[in-house]
């Protein structure tokens, strides 16, 4: 029986489906929320086996008191997922300094204050798995949400060396790429305003917002499918080290990647061409004394 540590629990996301997923497997819980009350009806069936932990992943403070409570109850925390989070929109130039420096809080040094509070038990056992819920725009910006995106890919560069780092501890780390997944996440959209500062990108703005509220219910990912795809590869005797999930995430990535190979190619005579130039092959210098 493993206990599962989960953060953004807000109902209809990607937290509660892990968890219930998890419950099913036969292990235990703890799910984190900003507003606990929202999961005590969720967790009354399950009795002992699930705990909600009041946690703002932004608060230091909260997340290591919402971990010792975790251990407390059951022992350990055998498997993190990192989940929580969200996007705000806006251009690169306009988007307000508090929403950039919001965004990073939340989407990626959140994650950081919660692998130092967890990892210290994980390597004390000799097992453990990290989970770190990034996105398709950790991997190809998304218009509209570069400071996201931004957020994302530093959350890929981050689990590419957490994973080389504690797989001497017996620890798996996975990086997962949701693409448009049917939770509610569009739907916070809706009574959102827009709060651009630059006039100039305020009708690309405006498109995006309109984008997300539009697909908002019709998104084509199963959550529940998603999460079933990432406990697959879990099990696996050599897991993969990033899972994508849904067919237009794949798509967007497999475009995007096959795109910068291709870059990539046609210029590799430039990138060879910055190295000094190799010593030549065979040439040996003669002292003058014997010349």
């Amino acid at each position: 029986m493993k206990t599962w540590f989960i953060t953004g629990g807000t109902p209809g996301g990607f937290g509660p489906t892990y968890a219930d997923l998890a419950l099913e497997r036969g292990d235990n819980v703890v799910l984190t929320a900003r507003r606990p009350q929202l999961l005590d009806a969720w967790a009354r069936p399950h009795g002992e086996r699930a705990l909600v932990l009041p946690l703002d992943v932004t608060d230091a403070e909260q997340i290591r008191t919402a971990v010792r409570a975790a251990e407390e109850r059951f022992g350990g925390i055998d498997v993190l997922v990192n989940n929580a989070g969200r996007g705000w929109y806006g251009s690169v130039e306009g988007t307000p300094d508090a929403d950039v420096r919001r965004s990073f809080e939340l989407n990626f040094f959140s994650v950081t204050e919660l692998l130092r509070a967890v990892l210290p038990g994980m390597r004390a056992r000799g097992s453990g798995w990290i989970v770190n819920m990034s996105s398709v725009a950790g991997l190809r910006s998304a218009p509209g949400f570069g400071y996201y995106s931004a957020a994302k890919f530093a959350v890929e560069g981050l689990t590419e060396e957490l994973r080389r780092e504690v797989a001497p501890f017996g620890i798996n780390v996975l990086a997962v790429e949701p693409g448009a997944f049917r939770t509610r996440a569009c739907s916070g959209f809706t009574d959102e305003p827009v709060s651009e500062t630059v006039d100039a990108y305020l009708p690309f703005v405006e498109s995006v917002r309109a984008s997300m509220v539009g697909q908002d219910g019709t998104q084509p990912g199963d959550p529940r499918r998603g999460v079933r795809a990432v406990l697959d590869a879990m099990d696996q005797d050599d897991p993969p080290r990033r899972l994508v999930l849904g067919s237009a995430g794949y798509d967007a990535v497999h475009g995007q990647l096959t795109g910068m190979v291709e870059e990539l190619s046609t210029y590799e005579a430039a990138s060879r061409s910055a190295d000094f130039p190799p010593e030549p092959q065979g040439v040996r210098s003669v002292p003058l004394a014997h010349r």
